[in-house]
């Protein structure tokens, strides 16, 4: 029996979206860790769309000794490799970056070394509003960039900062400990859901841009996957 253009059209379409599913993965109870100090070793998320944003929520949780600086995530476009970052300055100091004089300081934000730390920080373009929330305490509401948008083809990157796009890493500012259930929206998460979050409550919605429980990755270098359970 002969296949029409229509269906074969159909055929592929459904070829690719079975493709699609096979390629992500639900992580629950699982994390990424990162032994050492690298300049190499990251791991590269593949966002479920790559539409421009104008408000973004990262939520993640990390485990770390670390007393420095380090990158916690990384997204950055063609045109600026600092389009979204999330960086731990030094103990309790979180900095949001959109690049060159676009970065605010959050003080203050006590957090735990050799422990589980629950972080979430959100942009909104209309306000320039960024929050940062560490462990159930929100952070000064600040304006870093007001109006305009994120565009152009995403890299996103844990356990380095992008210097440049999809590269050029610092092994200074390299992520070195646990990361897990990472999550983030194209909106501005309502304060309920940041509260769900800290309190390792399910969420009415995991992230639409990343999800950790569907998510489409590669890692490179010395990263390992594995189980949470002994680590929470």
């Amino acid at each position: 029996m002969a296949i029409s253009g229509t269906m074969r059209v159909l055929l592929f379409l459904l070829a690719h979206f079975v493709s699609s599913l096979a390629d992500k993965q639900d992580l629950s109870g699982k994390m990424f860790t990162f032994p050492v100090e690298s300049d190499t070793a990251h791991v590269t998320l593949v966002p479920n769309q790559s539409k421009s944003l104008t408000a973004v929520t990262v939520c993640l949780r990390f485990f770390s000794d670390q007393a420095r600086a380090q990158s916690l995530f990384s997204f950055a476009t063609p045109n600026n490799p600092n389009a979204f970052l999330l960086f731990k300055r030094e103990n309790s100091v979180y900095e949001v970056d959109q690049g060159g004089e676009d970065t605010v300081l959050f003080w203050a934000l006590e957090d735990k070394r050799n422990g589980w730390n629950s972080l979430c920080a959100s942009w909104n373009s209309l306000t320039g509003i960024t929050q940062v929330w560490v462990n159930g305490k929100s952070s000064t509401r600040k304006g870093l960039r007001r109006g305009g948008d994120i565009s152009g083809a995403p890299s996103i990157i844990l356990g380095q900062d992008q210097d440049t796009y999809g590269g050029k890493f610092d092994r200074g500012q390299s992520f070195t400990g646990m990361l897990t259930d990472v999550h983030m929206w194209d909106s501005v998460l309502p304060y309920p859901e940041i509260a769900l979050y800290m309190n390792r409550i399910p969420l009415t919605n995991d992230g639409n841009v990343i999800n950790w429980k569907s998510i489409d990755y590669t890692a490179k270098g010395y990263v390992l996957v594995e189980d949470l359970d002994s680590y929470i």
